[in-house]
């Protein structure tokens, strides 16, 4: 039996953006100014898996899912808010120039190909 390393792996990864919740009216603006209100969009949460050499993997879910958040992750474009990936044998987001050299990425909607 032969172990291979995988070629991607990814253990509790999430990405959490806080935004800023925006009321209506002037009142609401003048009283943002002081203290605003934010609220957590959890983009990806807790995802885990690994992608073994030979393998072909398909990346589907409905919109809003975390797809392509979890791709950006994966090439270091997006630094996640917890969790751990390796890509290669490098950490993503550290972004360093031989893990640069091996990525590809190519992302588009599916009425942009002819």
């Amino acid at each position: 039996m032969t172990l291979t390393v995988p070629y991607v792996s990814i253990q509790n990864l999430q990405k959490i953006y806080t935004i800023h919740e925006r009321e209506a009216g002037l009142g609401a603006a003048m009283r943002s100014l002081i203290k605003r209100k934010t609220k957590e969009i959890r983009a990806v949460d807790g995802i885990n898996f690994s992608v073994a050499p030979g393998e072909v993997v398909g990346f589907l879910g409905p919109n809003g899912a975390g797809k392509t958040t979890t791709l950006k992750m994966l090439t270091g474009l997006l630094h996640p808010s917890t969790g751990q990936a390796d890509v290669l044998g490098f950490t993503p987001w550290k972004r360093e120039h031989d893990f640069l050299r091996q990525i590809t990425l190519v992302m588009g909607q599916r009425n942009h190909f002819p």
